[in-house]
């Protein structure tokens, strides 16, 4: 199904714009890469409605793409496992987050060591995607412990337990994700950059 879509857009591109093999490759990854969204967003959402969690579910998600945005991290090898992880961490993490009370002086730990991981691995690339300008990594450096710092500090004050939880779990799930050690795991290369420091 998904490459019968993407084939008959990639056809429909071609026939319209004369593109190379170049612009054609690299508009074949962002149509995957919708396709899987969309998806993957059908599959969590319809989920979340039969389990009553729709909004919690909608805030978390977009808690952690605003992190995501400039920290990045890595992307699943395969479609499937994407979705997997992606139904499990998108409805266990905000159910959870309705049902936990945590100590305030933990969340402060847990905070302050988050904000310390994120300025230390973000941003975190991709083989496919390597973040090769160093200013450019710096920016988005800067972004990301900025925003965690934010997170955090709402995390702290704000009179909601669940938006309080979801903060801060959103920002532990987004380290993992740009942790070396989950790159490891997943057999994936990491300071993808560095490859290209000599072009730079």
């Amino acid at each position: 199904m998904r490459n019968a879509v993407i084939n008959s857009s990639l056809n429909l591109i071609k026939k319209n714009y004369d593109y190379n093999d170049e612009k054609i490759a690299e508009i074949k990854y962002g149509l995957e890469a919708i396709y899987i969204l969309i998806t993957k967003s059908i599959v969590i959402f319809t989920a979340s409605l039969l389990l009553g969690i729709f909004k919690e579910v909608i805030i978390f998600t977009l808690l952690y793409s605003l992190i995501r945005m400039f920290s990045f991290g890595l992307h699943a090898t395969k479609s499937w496992i994407c979705l997997v992880c992606s139904l499990s961490c998108f409805i266990t993490i905000p159910y959870l987050c309705t049902i936990i009370n945590i100590n305030l002086y933990i969340k402060a730990l847990l905070g302050i060591i988050l904000i310390l991981l994120m300025y230390k691995n973000a941003p975190a690339d991709t083989h496919k995607r390597p973040i090769i300008n160093p200013k450019r990594r710096a920016v988005y450096k800067t972004l990301s412990t900025i925003i965690a710092i934010i997170m955090v500090f709402v995390s702290l004050f704000v009179d909601n337990n669940f938006i309080s939880n979801a903060l801060l779990f959103s920002l532990l799930l987004q380290n993992i994700m740009i942790s070396k050690l989950t790159y490891k795991l997943f057999k994936l290369p990491y300071d993808n950059y560095k490859k290209y420091l000599d072009l730079v």
